[in-house]
This record gives C-alpha cells, sequence and structure tokens, in this order.
C-alpha cells in the first residue's frame, strides 16, 4: 500500500501557508492623510465657528468705534402769564484719547480672536491626524494577528494529518486548539479596536462610519533641526493671539491713565412771553464731570494688572513651548532611531528564525511547538515594532502642533 511520509505534509502544508498569510486588503480606494484632513478642515460647522466668534469680537470694535448719542432737552414754564419754552442739545466729547485708545484694544482682540480660530485648525489637524494614525496603526495590528491566525489554522492541518498518520501527540493538538483560541480572541479584540478607531474618524471627518482602510508611512521622517523649529515658534497662532492680547491690555491701561473727564458740549434756545413782551435767545454751555473723588483709581489699577498679567502669560507659554521643544525634538528622534533600530535587529532577525524553524520542520529535525514558538516570537517582535512606531508618530504630530507646522 502506497503511503506518503510525513514531511509531505509538513512542505505541502506550508505551501499552502503562503498563501493564506498576506495581509487583508479592501477593495475602496484607501483614505490618506491628506484626504482625511482636507474632509475635517472643510466640515462647514468650523467655518460658521470660526465666522461666528469673529463676529463677536468684530462687534466689539463697532461698539469701541461708536460715539456718545446726543442728549436732546426740552422743558416749557408757565407761572401766571409768563411762559418760558427751552430746548437743548448736547453732545459728549472725547478729549482725551480715550476713545481711541479703546478702539485699538479692540482691534487687537479681534487679531486675537482671528489667531484663536488659526489655533483651532492646527489643532482640530492634530486631533485629525492623530486619529487617523490610530486606525492605521490598528489596521496594519490587524493584519498581524490575521497573518498569525493564518499559521495556527496552516499548522492545525498540518497536526490533523500528522496525527492520523500517527506522528502527532494528543499533548500537541491540545496545546495547539489553545493558541488557536487566543489567536481568535485577540484577533477578535483587535479588530473591535479597529472598529472603534475609524468611528471616531469617521466622526471628525464627517462621514459615516465604514470599513474603507487608510494608506500611509507609520513611522515619520526625522523632523528638521532644532534652529529651524525654534525659528517657527514666533509663527504659532497661540503665541500671537496671546501677543495681541497683552497689546490690548497695554492699551487699555493706557486708557485708563488718561484721567481727564469728558466735555459735554451743548447748544440750545430759549424763549420767554409775559404777554407784554417776547424775548429769545442761544444758549451755550459746556458742563464736566470734577475728577475730586473717583478718579478711575480702580480701572487704572485693574487694567495694570490684566496688562501685566497678559505679559507674564505670553513670556510663560514662550518658554513653555520653547523647553517642550527641546525635550520633544530629542524624544522623537530617539523614538524613530529605536523603531528602526528594531525593525533591524529585532523583526527581521525574528523573520529569519521562522524561516529556519520551518526548514528545520519540514525536515523533521524540530516539533510543531518549536516551530509555534518561531511563530509566537515573530509576532511578538512585529507588534512591539508598530508600538514604536505609532509613539514616534505620535510624538511628531505633537512637534508639528507645537510649532504650528504643516503635516509632512
Amino acid at each position: 500500500m502506497f503511503t506518503l511520509h510525513p514531511s509531505f505534509w509538513r512542505t505541502s502544508a506550508l505551501a499552502m501557508a503562503i498563501g493564506l498569510l498576506s495581509p487583508l486588503t479592501s477593495l475602496a480606494a484607501p483614505l490618506t492623510e491628506g484626504e482625511a484632513l482636507r474632509r475635517a478642515l472643510a466640515r462647514p460647522e468650523l467655518a460658521e465657528l470660526a465666522r461666528a466668534r469673529v463676529a463677536e469680537a468684530d462687534a466689539d470694535v463697532v461698539a469701541a468705534s461708536t460715539w456718545a448719542n446726543p442728549a436732546l432737552e426740552f422743558s416749557r414754564d408757565k407761572t401766571g402769564a409768563s411762559r418760558e419754552t427751552a430746548w437743548r442739545l448736547a453732545q459728549p466729547l472725547d478729549v482725551s484719547g480715550r476713545r481711541g485708545l479703546r478702539q485699538d484694544a479692540a482691534r487687537l482682540r479681534l487679531d486675537a480672536t482671528e489667531a484663536d480660530t488659526r489655533t483651532g485648525r492646527v489643532e482640530r489637524a492634530a486631533e485629525v491626524r492623530r486619529s487617523f494614525h490610530e486606525v492605521l496603526r490598528q489596521q496594519l495590528a490587524v493584519n498581524v494577528m490575521d497573518a498569525w491566525r493564518a499559521r495556527f489554522a496552516v499548522i492545525g492541518s498540518v497536526v490533523d494529518k500528522l496525527a492520523r498518520a500517527g506522528d502527532a501527540s494528543g499533548y500537541d493538538r491540545r496545546r495547539l486548539a489553545r493558541e488557536q483560541q487566543a489567536a481568535e480572541a485577540k484577533t477578535a479584540e483587535a479588530r473591535a479596536g479597529l472598529e472603534r478607531s475609524r468611528a471616531r474618524l469617521a466622526a471628525l471627518i464627517g462621514s459615516e462610519p465604514t470599513e474603507e482602510g487608510v494608506s500611509g508611512a507609520l513611522l515619520p521622517t526625522l523632523p528638521a533641526g532644532l534652529p529651524a523649529l525654534q525659528a517657527r515658534l514666533a509663527q504659532r497662532p497661540d503665541l500671537a493671539a496671546l501677543a495681541a492680547r497683552a497689546e490690548a491690555a497695554n492699551a487699555d491701561h493706557a486708557a485708563a491713565q488718561r484721567n481727564f473727564p469728558e466735555l459735554t458740549v451743548g447748544i440750545g434756545g430759549k424763549r420767554t412771553d409775559d404777554g407784554l413782551l417776547r424775548e429769545s435767545g442761544t444758549l451755550f454751555s459746556v458742563s464736566m464731570a470734577l475728577p475730586i473723588f473717583d478718579r478711575q483709581q480702580g480701572a487704572e489699577q485693574r487694567s495694570a494688572a490684566q496688562a501685566q498679567a497678559a505679559r507674564a502669560e505670553q513670556a510663560l507659554t514662550r518658554q513653555k513651548a520653547e523647553g517642550e521643544l527641546i525635550g520633544l525634538h530629542r524624544q522623537l528622534v530617539q523614538l524613530i532611531a529605536a523603531a528602526e533600530r528594531y525593525r533591524r535587529e529585532a523583526v527581521a532577525p525574528s523573520a529569519d528564525l521562522v524561516r529556519i524553524a520551518e526548514t528545520a520542520y519540514r525536515a523533521g529535525e524540530s516539533t510543531i511547538l518549536e516551530l509555534l514558538d518561531a511563530y509566537k516570537g515573530a509576532l511578538e517582535a512585529e507588534t512591539t515594532a508598530l508600538d514604536l512606531e505609532g509613539k514616534a508618530r505620535d510624538a511628531r504630530i505633537e512637534l508639528d502642533q507645537l510649532t504650528g507646522s504643516n503635516p509632512e
């Protein structure tokens, strides 16, 4: 009777694995990072929110530029046969220059609000990029888990055939069954995480959750040098907003120091009639408050404190950004180097170990469990590599946000 040698089953099953271990691909066109950003930043709700905030600040400019309304007075007095009628039109005038300074402050706050809208776009872009690359990382992780699960399926068919030939023990089959169950559970967990990340990304870009894949490189490129990045800090919109608010506070303080009172100039007329004689005349008036008790002491003190606080906040934020930039740049460079080194020194050797284990198993020189250990080692190496690359990507996004840079 013709029988097949057990090495035939090993060779056949391992050849089948080549076709089963390719990563999953989506038939739909994959979403790129640039397209995700375009969709997210083009949402009409974001533009509407920005316009509303700018319009609110612009209304303050209009209010600061508006002259005080004139006052119209009219009176009529009758005493016996005498009648007196008078009217007066009075207009408050700013002769201290406070109105111009308040206009300057309002315009500066408008500039700060416009810078805030740019800051919001930078923050939104960073959030979208983090979400996009989390989907990419989990998508790659699912591919790795699927490959691991497929390897166990192939090994399972080999064990079954060897068992029928009497070359596999019951322990091997039970151990393999346990590993297969663990692979199924971890794959399901990875898929659930991927679906959650896809739903979050879809919400950010304003679309319904789909199984649309993403494409791109998880590991970022090296950033520019520190001098170039430090030069970009001055262009950060949030720092520009703080600078504008500090200047606005200075303008408010200068206005409060102008404690010369406003003048109210009036012009009017008066007519009297006592039954025998009628007289009429023109009235001119000038009035002003006497700054005896209230000399704007409270407003001046408050505006001085606000200006000092704005300048301090601007300086602290700039110093903090400079310190974070140095540390984050160093961390990113180290993470990229570590990820590349791990791919080279751990992932690639693990793949070599798998090929060695497959050859040894094909020749009957190793057990299935030894091959299984080689597969698991390769999985752990690939998972660790993805984690390192994901951390490097997160650091790159944080660095870009810190400097207000565009995505690479």
